[in-house]
């Protein structure tokens, strides 16, 4: 192992330790990280990384699209149109079993195209005034829909920011997720295993009969946010057919950023109608600050720089290597190791930073066995999505519905998580194994 491979190593595993142990600061941690990676290229150490490869590191395309969508969601949480359709859905449900199975459903629908967390806190306050008119515990119902709208995050381009990172990495559009080069794309493997989870979730809450009464109360404030919000998708699926330019220059970084530039421009306007419309300039903008997610932001700026330091260091390469060697020359193997290996993995770490070290890896590989790399992408995507079900740490949306609950004065066991996140995640993620393989396998 060379010198720079070293210290590299060093460097990112104590960063990772320090993200783990201090959830608070992951953000500073990884721009301070980033920070020592470019001294080290200054000092030569790791030898043709500076300030430039580090600034050309940061995948615009990513940061627009996530900041653009995260203010989209804002406005359209804000005009109460999820809530009125949540309101729809519970007025038709008979009974609790199935107010659980139709919110779950419901959440996980809508969080294929919006941030997990806002969907999950948009959704959690009905199933928790259902409870109290019942009075029964919302413990599981809660458990229940924050794994829902964890799961489906993974299946579209805007679903997740897991699936903006590869999307731009490895140049997918929205269609890709749907279908690619003649195939399935990942979207129907993550439904399919949705499908699955509704058995597993009639089960557990089979003996739950009580009758549910709901009236549609919610009124719609205002349909420009839902119709800006529906406009952009439309967009981003016209202009994913737009072909390349094939340059340099400032024309090229237009088209490679076009997605998340459009976003970015759905928000500009999703603001400049609020702000004209409400007539108070400091209080909508002091509502957008404090509601966008800039720790992500930020965490995602400092991983850009990291994973390029580590990469020009060798490491990438290395991993690259160990995972060709265990794997052996079988595609099979491979796709199975990565699919299982993140479900564990991301089962206690956040998938943001996992995913954003083994892209390049599975890049690596798929180079040395000379294959297709979209399946394995795709596996990497189900097994990290979907693996954090598996714990109550291991995605946003399960410690935001703890947090949820405890507010309400519910604490929340292991056991009561785990009994429904083992057969949930496990029943999703080999179906969206087996279904991938299938459809895109390599005999």
């Amino acid at each position: 192992m060379e010198p720079q491979t070293i210290v590299a190593l060093v460097l990112f595993v104590i960063t990772y330790i320090l993200m783990l142990s201090f959830q608070k600061f992951r953000p500073w941690i990884a721009l301070v990280s980033a920070v020592v990676f470019m001294i080290l290229g200054a000092c030569d150490v790791i030898p043709g990384f500076g300030f430039k490869q580090a600034f050309g590191a940061l995948d615009f395309n990513v940061i627009f699209m996530l900041l653009g969508m995260m203010g989209l969601v804002i406005f359209f949480i804000d005009s109460k149109m999820p809530a009125l359709l949540a309101d729809f859905l519970m007025s038709k449900v008979p009974n609790v079993k199935w107010a659980v199975v139709v919110l779950s459903i419901f959440a996980g629908v809508v969080s294929a195209f919006l941030d997990n967390v806002a969907t999950l806190l948009m959704v959690a306050p009905i199933a928790i005034s259902i409870c109290k008119k019942l009075e029964i515990s919302p413990i599981a119902i809660i458990i229940s829909i924050a794994v829902s709208s964890n799961l489906q995050g993974a299946a579209t381009l805007v679903g997740d920011t897991t699936s903006i990172m590869l999307s731009s990495y490895a140049n997918m559009n929205f269609l890709d997720f749907f279908w690619m080069n003649g195939r399935p794309g990942i979207f129907f493997a993550v439904e399919l295993g949705a499908i699955a989870t509704v058995f597993i979730l009639l089960i557990i809450f089979r003996k739950e009969k009580q009758k549910v009464e709901c009236k549609i109360e919610t009124k719609v404030e205002d349909y420009v946010p839902t119709i800006l919000l529906l406009a952009s998708i439309a967009t981003l699926i016209g202009i994913s057919f737009v072909p390349s330019p094939n340059t340099t220059g400032f024309l090229q970084f237009l088209y490679d950023t076009r997605s998340g530039l459009v976003i970015i421009g759905f928000f500009i306007i999703s603001l400049i109608y609020s702000l004209i419309k409400k007539k108070n300039t400091k209080t909508v903008i002091k509502h957008v600050w404090k509601e966008v997610d800039k720790d992500t932001i930020l965490l995602l700026i400092g991983l850009f720089i990291i994973i390029a330091g580590i990469t020009q260091a060798g490491l990438i390469d290395l991993v690259a290597d160990f995972f060709y060697q265990f794997a052996g020359n079988n595609p099979f193997g491979l796709y199975t190791l990565l699919v299982f290996a993140s479900v564990l993995i991301s089962a206690f770490i956040d998938n943001i930073p996992y995913v954003a070290t083994m892209l390049p890896v599975v890049a690596g590989i798929t180079a040395k066995m000379g294959v297709d790399p979209n399946i394995f992408y795709f596996g990497l995507l189900i097994g990290s999505t979907l693996g954090g079900n598996l714990t109550p740490i291991g995605a946003s949306a399960n410690i935001a519905g703890i947090g949820i609950l405890k507010k309400n004065g519910y604490n929340v066991k292991l056991k009561d998580f785990l009994k429904i996140g083992i057969p949930f995640t496990l029943t999703a993620v080999i179906v969206g194994w087996g279904f991938m393989w299938l459809t895109w396998g390599i005999w």
